[in-house]
């Protein structure tokens, strides 16, 4: 017995060692199965992409059905499978000791996960839509039909029944890393050197899935306001509602409390720069696409004429050569240009402005989330909880403002870029057809007489030629000041006495100032008047101190009229003209006209007293209450005289003027009349 015992321990402990070392034996086993794994799905998942890509896409595009949207429905498949392959290979470098392959495959991980994170984001924001459209297609048997033929054709081994079998292989496999990486650091000690790695790398996965995830998140949310909608009022009106009037009713007294200093508004002082200096690029492409469309507009009235059409009349010289010159600019050289212009400026300064239509009206709802966000957490302050809702609109405006600040840098630093090749490009043409404006007229400019002549010569006899003409001008407006006539005048109609004793009693006579010519406002609060009326000075400057703007009132509206068309008015130096009747020949009196009894009289707007007296020449039977009319009883004598009504009759003809005489009124010939001063104080009057 004593003897046996001895054998009998060392069984047991044999027996025990054999049970510890069978856990270990199968933690590593079950290790090294978990890295197979993962080798060989990858390897099998990277194989079903390439028939995905090469094989059933190629065969879909071979068949050219329009509707199909290839793109939406395969996204970027090509960068995976790119991704993949090179991840593949690195995973099947790493055979090697046990600890040493799971360090390795760690490491690549790590290396990948940045890649890995940028094309997968991608895909799995757009599959959703990938969906859609399969299920579109499902609903059109042809096209259905068309897809199954494919995947017959090309993968019958699997026995898909449609695409998105093949759609959501990306998917599944990066939310597989995590598990798989989790199930290799299982049977992984604690102890061993690659577990801290391993967990690492883990963990890296899983931030890649949550970092897809959120940008997922963030792209649903974008989408959602994609651009400003363009209602009617009455698609406004309709969508009006309680809810949604006591939520902009919230906004805008949340807005006042922030402009009254009620309330404090949440800053970001990070996304105030960012929205600034997109705002500053919106700013500037806006401007710029107005300024090329005006440009553009001169630049089609500019081509609209035809000056090499016209006859000049001239066989030769340096006019036929301008013409010439002119004719080979207008049929090729500009129209080239605007089209160039329009391709390569134009049109991608219009598809840069839509560019900017989606974050604008992101920054725009950021704006009333954050108003809503304000309001819900002072509520929530205050009450401790707040509904499921309100809960949903907070992580909203948390949204919209995470996914403004991680884009707008890349999105303004690419709409810079943008908008300095719009602008390189643009000066790029200027110079090109500077250049073959030059190209073209150097042949003709050769020809003309100042062709061979130095710069410095040339420009000589450009300034001595200039002076000259300035010269000769200054000259003939010198000479048309001494001629021309002063403006004629016209009776004040009621309102214009009403008009001018207004600026009388509020200016006083020394303020008046007349128009000598037609003015056009071409600034900002310049005045659009009519030569001959009368203003009121108001300030003999504008705001800026320029003495040759001045301010001026013209009876209702006020703004500044350049100073060089204004002189001042004496209201006694034009008068209602007054006129005399010149004496008749003896074969006058044989051209009468019938006259019908003359008009009742009507009441006279007398404001002012004329300067004149009309006389007129023995008119038997001469006043008429039409031009047309029969005669009356009443005769206007030679020297009589009259007050003149209207220097025409109710057509417009001056042959023929309206007169009063003795508390009648009625059509004398206008050649029979003629003025004379009356020497008695003079009224007012407007000129023409």
């Amino acid at each position: 017995m004593a003897s046996a015992e001895p054998g009998s321990e060392e069984a047991a402990e044999a027996e025990e060692a054999v049970y510890e070392e069978m856990p270990c034996d199968r933690m590593e086993l079950s290790q090294q199965l978990a890295v197979e794994e993962l080798i060989s799905t990858e390897a099998s998942y990277v194989h079903n992409m390439q028939l995905c890509v090469s094989d059933i896409r190629a065969h879909l595009q071979d068949k050219q059905l329009p509707e199909l949207d290839l793109e939406g429905l395969f996204s970027n498949t090509d960068d995976i499978l790119h991704v993949s392959r090179r991840f593949l290979k690195g995973l099947e470098a790493t055979a090697g000791p046990g600890q040493e392959q799971l360090l390795c495959i760690s490491t690549l991980f790590q290396e990948f996960k940045e890649e890995m994170e940028a094309v997968y984001k991608v895909y799995c924001a757009s599959y959703d839509h990938a969906l859609q459209l399969v299920e579109s297609y499902r609903r059109d048997p042809r096209l259905q039909e068309e897809i199954l033929d494919t995947l017959n054709a090309t993968v019958p081994h699997t026995g898909a029944s449609d695409l998105s079998f093949f759609l959501v292989m990306p998917v599944q496999r990066v939310t597989k890393y995590p598990l798989l990486l989790g199930k290799i650091l299982e049977n992984t000690p604690s102890s061993s050197s690659a577990h801290s790695a391993l967990e690492a790398a883990a963990r890296a996965m899983a931030q890649v899935n949550a970092n897809i995830n959120e940008y997922k998140r963030r792209r649903e949310v974008a989408t959602k306001y994609p651009k400003a909608e363009h209602l009617t009022l009455r698609a406004r009106l309709a969508r009006l509602n309680t809810h949604s009037i006591a939520k902009k009713t919230t906004r805008l007294s949340r807005l006042l409390m922030h402009e009254a200093g009620i309330v404090a508004k949440t800053e970001d002082k990070e996304y105030d720069d960012l929205e600034e200096k997109f705002q500053c690029v919106a700013s500037s492409v806006a401007t710029l696409k107005e300024n090329m469309a005006s440009y553009l507009g001169h630049l089609e009235a500019f081509l609209l004429p035809s000056p090499h059409q016209c006859d000049l009349q001239m066989e030769q010289g340096p006019a036929q050569q301008h013409r010439r010159l002119s004719q080979l600019l207008q049929s090729a050289v500009f129209p080239e240009f605007k089209q160039r212009v329009d391709r390569l400026v134009w049109q991608p300064l219009c598809s840069l402005s839509d560019m900017l239509e989606g974050p604008q009206q992101l920054v725009k709802k950021r704006l009333d989330k954050l108003l809503d966000y304000e309001e819900i957490q002072e509520r929530k302050s205050e009450m401790g909880s707040v509904s499921y809702d309100e809960e949903a609109a907070m992580n909203t405006y948390l949204a919209i403002n995470d996914l403004l600040v991680a884009e707008l840098p890349r999105f303004n630093q690419v709409a810079v870029q943008l908008l300095g090749q719009i602008l390189r490009s643009f000066s790029a043409l200027q110079l090109d057809l500077a250049a073959q404006v030059l190209h073209h007229a150097e042949k003709e400019l050769q020809q003309l007489p100042h062709g061979h002549m130095a710069l410095p010569s040339f420009w000589k006899v450009v300034e001595d030629s200039l002076q000259q003409s300035g010269a000769q001008l200054r000259a003939f407006c010198q000479a048309f000041e001494t001629v021309a006539p002063s403006p004629g005048t016209q009776p004040l109609t009621p309102a214009e006495e009403r008009k001018v004793l207004s600026l009388v009693s509020k200016h006083g006579p020394d303020k008046l100032y007349q128009v000598t010519s037609n003015t056009s406002g071409s600034r900002e609060l310049d005045l659009t008047l009519l030569r001959g009326q009368i203003v009121a000075l108001l300030q003999n400057s504008d705001t800026k101190g320029n003495t040759s703007r001045w301010l001026v009132d013209a009876g209702g509206p006020r703004g500044f009229v350049p100073a060089a068309k204004l002189r001042p008015y004496s209201p006694a130096q034009v008068q209602p003209p007054v006129m005399q009747l010149l004496g008749l020949d003896g074969d006058m009196e044989r051209r009468r006209h019938s006259c019908a009894c003359p008009e009742a009289p009507r009441p006279q707007v007398a404001t002012f007293t004329p300067t004149f007296q009309v006389r007129v020449g023995d008119i038997p039977g001469a006043i008429f209450s039409n031009p047309t009319s029969s005669p009356c009883s009443s005769c206007v004598q030679a020297g009589q005289p009259v007050l003149l009504l209207e220097p025409h009759d109710k057509k417009g003809s001056t042959e023929w003027s309206l007169v009063e005489v003795n508390g009648q009124r009625g059509y004398v010939p206008s050649s029979y009349l003629v003025t004379v001063p009356v020497q008695e104080p003079a009224g007012w009057s407007l000129p023409v």
